[in-house]
């Protein structure tokens, strides 16, 4: 995948499930003086992950990042050791909270989903 590619997949990547205008992605993925040097810089690497199915489009020509299938994640205890103390604490656990649904920067770092 080439920067630009990465560019606009990471723009994307901020907004999931939202579609986005090709014009919108030019102007804030590249930045400002990419998109005023060249306003249609992004319809080749928007094309090429098309081919790749890294992108979806809808019927007006926006586009988003595809949306993976929801699996169903096996839940892994820490140690065995540490299921058997919370079982037997006799506390409900079904509220806490998975990463998955922690906002992106709540780690520090903005390379985790």
């Amino acid at each position: 995948m080439q920067q630009e590619e990465r560019e606009i997949c990471l723009y994307l990547k901020s907004m999931p499930g939202v579609f986005v205008s090709a014009r919108d992605i030019a102007r804030r993925a590249g930045g400002k003086w990419r998109y005023r040097e060249n306003p249609q810089w992004a319809e080749r690497p928007l094309a090429r992950l098309l081919e790749l199915k890294i992108i979806e489009t809808d019927s007006t020509h926006h586009y988003r990042l595809t949306l993976k299938a929801d699996k169903k994640k096996a839940k892994k205890w820490v140690s065995p050791q540490m299921k058997k103390i919370l079982e037997t604490s006799g506390k409900d656990f079904t509220h806490v909270i998975d990463d998955d649904e922690l906002p992106a920067d709540f780690f520090g770092d903005s390379d985790r989903k």
